[in-house]
């Protein structure tokens, strides 16, 4: 694939990321991240509230290496490396520090039955 359709395809994933998290998250201002901030920061494929959001698309993605990235260039948000092999499942990965409270919230909304779902669809 060339370099240009390479960048379109991840420019897509993005755009992608972007509309599923405002589905989930209607009330967080969501946006793709662009390139470098003001004072030659990086910033995120995906800027949003709590999360730094390193996305990658391809035919084979380097999830350690795109956590490695996000890890590196993040500020006070929890890095996030969303990746997704063609013609594959998306995926997330964190640390596990991260993701062990997480997974406690999740388990006690599991219990108590209150999990949630976007509005008007099952999960």
């Amino acid at each position: 694939m060339s370099g240009a359709r390479s960048r379109n395809k991840g420019h897509n994933y993005e755009r992608e990321l972007v509309h599923l998290f405002r589905r989930w998250f209607p009330n967080f201002t969501i946006k793709r991240g662009l390139g470098q901030t003001r004072d030659n920061r990086e910033c995120p494929d995906v800027e949003m509230p709590y999360v730094w959001v390193e996305a990658k698309r391809g035919k084979k993605t380097n999830i350690k290496a795109a956590l490695k990235q996000a890890l590196e260039a993040k500020d006070d948000r929890m890095a996030v490396a969303i990746c997704r092999d063609d013609r594959e499942d998306p995926t997330a990965t964190l640390l596990l520090d991260d993701f062990m409270p997480m997974l406690n919230l999740w388990i006690k909304a599991k219990e108590t039955g209150i999990c949630p779902t976007i509005k008007g669809e099952e999960q």
